[in-house]
């Protein structure tokens, strides 16, 4: 999936991987997608969470063993 920033949070705990994404979100334009690696098992209920309660739209999420994925799209303004 195409995605124009990337965020890795690989080897980072809870809440480190969610802090960083508030930053990145920041950064990036509405509409934008943000492509998310991390390998905490807790960003599975975190991130849906967060997308949830500040509109944006987690397009997709995947694991590959003790990796995460996620695709995040940035509400518009």
């Amino acid at each position: 999936m195409e995605h124009q920033a990337l965020l890795d949070a690989t080897g980072l705990l809870c809440p480190e991987p969610v802090m960083m994404l508030h930053v990145e979100m920041r950064k990036i334009g509405p509409k934008d997608i943000l492509k998310v690696i991390a390998t905490d098992p807790s960003t599975t209920r975190d991130i849906p969470k967060f997308c949830q309660f500040l509109g944006h739209k987690l397009i997709d999420q995947e694991q590959d063993e003790d990796t995460y994925f996620y695709w995040i799209e940035k509400k518009e303004a």
